[in-house]
């Protein structure tokens, strides 16, 4: 079997995202860039056919566009109609617009309840499919985070492991100073999760910790991967600004060659 370069899908996946965003004019680049790794370790590396996945950082959804259509779920054409006009591809994920996008998020909190539901309709059917659920670090400041982690943890659900892009910005600025979130690992496994820290743009640590999810029999598991916002592109990197901003036909030129 021919060994996948990960490298190579990443670049191109990070090229697709800033064209997507300089012609859209849109938001929330610098998120895209820093969830996409994991993105690809997970549909490349790790999920197996019947396998769900909800990308509860909504707003990262061109992230999610580039890795479907990498890994040709969509025509790579459709990229180019993103945030446009009557496109499916909208700045947020919406079920049933695309395939591939089991559930509408956008609104940050929703994912991990859904993928919580959704493991224990698995359960209790008997179903070996797994439920991988991709949130933000701003997102963990939501009650109903935690709560779905309370359930998941009460119900067993080791067909569920969860991952935080743990990029440490989030819309109005670090996560440590809007509402500091550490201890996190700590949190995690005193809600009932098995917990790992991991380099989020490492592949071989992404794909080594999704494969070996669950972590215990009957607990939920959890990935706490360390990324850097705007990861790929000097100027944006760890930069909080490019959570709303979008690149202009410079930037964009000056990006484009950095990657290439």
């Amino acid at each position: 079997m021919k060994a996948i370069d990960y490298k190579k899908i990443a670049k191109d996946a990070r090229i697709d995202i800033l064209h997507m965003h300089a012609r859209a004019n849109s938001s929330h680049v610098g998120s895209s860039l820093s969830c996409v790794d994991l993105l690809i370790g997970l549909y490349f590396g790790v999920m197996k056919a019947g396998d769900r996945f909800i990308l509860s950082k909504g707003h990262a959804a061109s992230a999610l566009y580039s890795v479907l259509a990498q890994k040709g779920v969509i025509k790579k054409s459709l990229l180019e109609t993103y945030c446009g006009r009557d496109t499916c591809l909208g700045g947020h994920l919406s079920r049933g617009c695309v395939p591939g996008v089991e559930f509408s998020t956008g609104s940050l909190g929703h994912g991990l309840p859904a993928a919580a539901g959704m493991a224990l309709a698995a359960k209790k059917d008997n179903l070996k499919h797994r439920v991988f659920v991709l949130l933000s670090d701003g997102e963990c400041n939501e009650g109903s985070v935690w709560e779905a982690a309370m359930f998941a943890s009460r119900h067993a659900l080791d067909n569920l492991t969860a991952i935080v892009d743990y990029n440490k910005l989030q819309g109005f600025g670090s996560t440590g100073d809007v509402l500091n979130l550490e201890p996190f690992k700590a949190k995690w496994q005193a809600f009932g999760w098995q917990a790992r820290e991991i380099d989020g743009h490492d592949f071989k640590k992404i794909t080594t910790a999704l494969s070996g999810a669950p972590f215990k029999k009957k607990s939920p598991s959890i990935i706490i991967a360390h990324t850097i916002k705007g990861k790929g592109v000097s100027f944006m990197e760890n930069r909080l600004e490019w959570h709303y901003k979008s690149p202009n036909a410079d930037q964009l030129a000056v990006a484009l060659k950095e990657l290439e």
